[in-house]
């Protein structure tokens, strides 16, 4: 497998790396500066007119959706062709919203594309498409080990026409963003079902229903990544109509597995974007930097770590393309273990290549003017989120041993 990229890729590569250079970059200061003002003003959670610029611009220029595979909804892309584009968006934290290809949006919207009825496609999808609003995923508890998601105690029950929601939980992105509107909620209909994986299921609650509340931001070593961020949200006696639910009760984990596959291979695209930056600092750092009487760069020890820098990301890389071809040519469910390898190999790549990019800077690494820090704090973070690497490694053990057991 050569993974060429198509014309009509190779086109999108040059546009999107354009709009980068153009305007994303260039607006990372305006964005720092406008966020810096909100936090004095005492409400970072807000949209930054700076973003909402960048969207506007980018959907001007055909720069929209570009992710959505088997969908007339999206630019037609498959998994493999979006791979790049995604790639580039994710040098930059605010690259993803501005081309609205931004976790959790992408997820959320695959899943009402791939489960959600017309109804829900006409409320919910279209004004996410639209970049209108945002939304979030509402799966972790705080009270629970969710790496096992079977352990989610939440309690979704039938009352009539509506459905009752009882439960907590965390880390739910983007709940604390007034653009949030709509949240996928998973919890348990059926807590007693001898199939433990039967008993889940998945159903939309809009952000304004009674009963719902945020407790509070939760920062990420420090950064409030605010204005969409992260939330501890208490669901208390909140009623949604019955057609809320998405796909039919006890369907939770096969909407998990179509919705978690995709938005595990979006991070791991970004994350290699985001790699690729930071060994472009290290780079230019280390041929500016001068100690011990020559360049950095001259030291034997930052050239093996750039050597090992490339190694690993363009790994990394085609794992991340094999993992989309699978999932393009035979299905989401048939490439689990290709999208497991990835979840393992790309966030800690990312974290080796961020943190070599640190130690070449020195003292300003750990500084806010390089972005190194943040980089590594959010690459840190997908290690566990959309599960950790020890659950990840361990389907893929039991599908690697599963060829030698005898049947």
């Amino acid at each position: 497998m050569t993974f060429a990229y198509s014309d009509k890729v190779k086109d999108l590569q040059k546009r999107v790396t354009a709009f980068m250079d153009e305007h994303v970059y260039p607006a990372e200061a305006v964005f720092a500066a406008e966020m810096d003002a909100a936090r004095k003003a005492g409400n970072p959670w807000q949209a930054t007119k700076i973003v909402e610029e960048l969207k506007q611009k980018a959907r001007a220029e055909g720069l929209w959706n570009l992710f959505l595979p088997e969908s007339e909804l999206g630019a037609g892309l498959t998994n493999l062709e979006y791979a790049p584009l995604c790639e580039i968006m994710g040098r930059s934290s605010i690259g993803p919203e501005s081309f609205n290809c931004s976790a959790p949006d992408t997820g959320n919207m695959e899943t009402i594309v791939r489960y959600g009825s017309e109804a829900h496609k006409e409320q919910w999808l279209k004004p996410l498409l639209a970049g209108e609003i945002r939304s979030g995923f509402a799966m972790t508890e705080p009270d629970v080990a969710s790496s096992d998601a079977t352990n989610i105690q939440a309690r979704i029950e039938r009352d009539g026409d509506h459905y009752v929601i009882n439960g907590q939980k965390w880390w739910t992105s983007g709940a604390n963003d007034p653009r949030c509107k709509i949240l996928i909620f998973m919890g348990k209909t059926d807590p007693d079902n001898g199939n433990r994986h039967r008993q889940q299921s998945m159903i939309l609650v809009p952000m304004d229903t009674p009963g719902v509340t945020v407790l509070r931001h939760l920062p990420v070593f420090g950064y409030d990544d605010a204005p969409h961020g992260h939330a501890e949200v208490r669901f208390e006696n909140v009623r949604v109509p019955a057609s809320n639910i998405l796909l039919g009760e006890g369907r939770g984990f096969e909407i998990a597995q179509g919705r978690l596959g995709p938005g595990r291979i979006h991070h791991c695209m970004r994350l290699i974007g985001k790699a690729e930056r930071a060994l472009e600092k290290m780079c230019r750092r280390s041929l500016k930097r001068v100690a011990f009487g020559k360049a950095v760069a001259d030291q034997g020890v930052t050239r093996e770590r750039i050597a090992n820098a490339r190694i690993m990301i363009d790994q990394a890389r085609f794992l991340v393309l094999n993992a989309a071809h699978m999932m393009d040519t035979v299905g989401n469910k048939a490439a689990a273990k290709e999208i497991a390898m990835i979840k393992v190999v790309a966030p800690n790549m990312a974290c080796q290549v961020i943190d070599w990019a640190i130690q070449a800077h020195g003292a300003a690494g750990v500084s806010e003017d390089f972005g190194l820090a943040q980089a590594y704090a959010s690459s840190r973070t997908l290690r566990l989120a959309d599960g950790p690497d020890e659950v990840h490694r361990n389907a893929i053990a039991k599908l690697e041993l599963s060829r030698y057991i005898e049947r």
